[in-house]
């Protein structure tokens, strides 16, 4: 049953899925990211008063339970209660956060943690909205907003939000933007996860950029990025992923904050194979335009030559984005997703 305040009531609870996400994708420098087949789920409930975090997956080691008021689910949700509901936050909260997409490592975890918090928070300001519809509770644009005020940036948020492949941007006046496209469904995203002893934070790996880029690198920039969305939504153009994920912009720049990171780009790019760091790094992000056990087997020979401790995950292209999923008595269960409880892992060839 669920568990209920002082007086027996039961409390108001919800749900969310976040995926994880791959920003830039090459030459889509702070503006293009995919959402990926591998997720965070958040589960919150109003107490009767205090915090509770329980953390499980990703980030159990690190205590971020013990985060409190700073843990970035708990930030997020203070945010978009303030938002909501000007400025009355709710007695108290309990958290149970299951993290499967690892930490610092270029995979969006921030920016899942930030949307799974204002969708939660979202859905327990109106408890009687209907949960399959969580836009009903905050408009996509200003969660989508929201989102990126905390992140500092739209090009994860997003693709979380929204799922598939999307391209971010701001306009003159700080609103942030976004426009989905759904991606050939012959592309396979495989996330090659960087250990942890060679993490990056993501200021540190900002701050290799320069302030300002040669015109030509720039000019060669725009052409790849537009060729790269036709690459990964055009059958006749899936052939072009390899040019498509070409960069001048930001990863030769990097290089040096990532050097593992850096050569095992450009060890899988001399093998044809479209690879690019993802997001900040330092993990790295192979994209292929069908199922191939002969190039996953080209791929782990060369990762296998690093002598690092990478992950071979490969993975899909999530197409929903964050879900809010409908609650039941004694467990979490969506219509097409399985329990929070039941599931072990999301990662895998569909």
């Amino acid at each position: 049953m669920s568990r209920g305040d002082a007086d027996g009531a039961p409390q108001a609870r919800v749900h969310v899925r976040v995926p994880a996400t791959s920003a830039n994708l090459g030459p889509g420098f702070d503006a293009l990211g995919l959402a990926l087949s591998l997720y965070d789920d958040v589960e919150a409930r109003v107490t009767a008063g205090g915090l509770d975090i329980e953390v499980d997956g990703e980030g159990a080691d690190q205590h971020l339970a013990d985060a409190g008021e700073q843990h970035l689910v708990v930030r997020a949700m203070r945010a978009a209660f303030d938002t909501i509901g000007s400025g009355k936050q709710p007695p108290g909260l309990a958290l149970r956060c299951t993290n499967r997409i690892p930490h610092g490592r270029g995979l969006g975890s921030s920016a899942a943690a930030i949307v799974a918090g204002v969708l939660a928070a979202a859905a327990l300001a109106e408890p009687d909205a209907d949960p399959d519809e969580p836009d009903a509770h905050l408009d996509e644009p200003d969660a989508l907003a929201l989102a990126t005020r905390i992140e500092g940036h739209p090009d994860n948020v997003a693709a979380c939000l929204a799922g598939g492949l999307t391209i971010a941007w701001t306009t003159d006046d700080g609103t942030p933007h976004r426009a989905k496209l759904q991606p050939n469904p012959a592309i396979r995203p495989v996330a090659i996860i960087a250990p942890p002893e060679i993490a990056v934070r993501t200021e540190i790996a900002r701050q290799a950029l320069p302030a300002t880029v040669p015109h030509r690198d720039a000019a060669a920039n725009a052409g790849r990025a537009a060729l790269l969305i036709a690459a990964l939504t055009q059958d006749e153009a899936a052939k072009n992923l390899h040019d498509a994920t070409e960069d001048w912009l930001h990863q030769n720049y990097r290089a040096t904050a990532m050097p593992h990171t850096y050569a095992l780009v450009q060890a899988l790019r001399q093998a044809g194979i479209a690879a690019v760091v993802s997001g900040a790094g330092p993990s790295v992000l192979a994209i292929f335009a069908q199922d191939s056990r002969r190039d996953l087997d080209s791929l782990g020979s060369i990762v296998r030559e690093t002598g690092k401790a990478w992950r071979i995950s490969p993975l899909a292209v999530e197409p929903q984005g964050a879900r809010l999923l409908r609650p039941d008595i004694g467990g979490f269960h969506g219509t097409d997703t399985p329990s929070l409880r039941d599931t072990d892992g999301c990662e895998g060839m569909p």
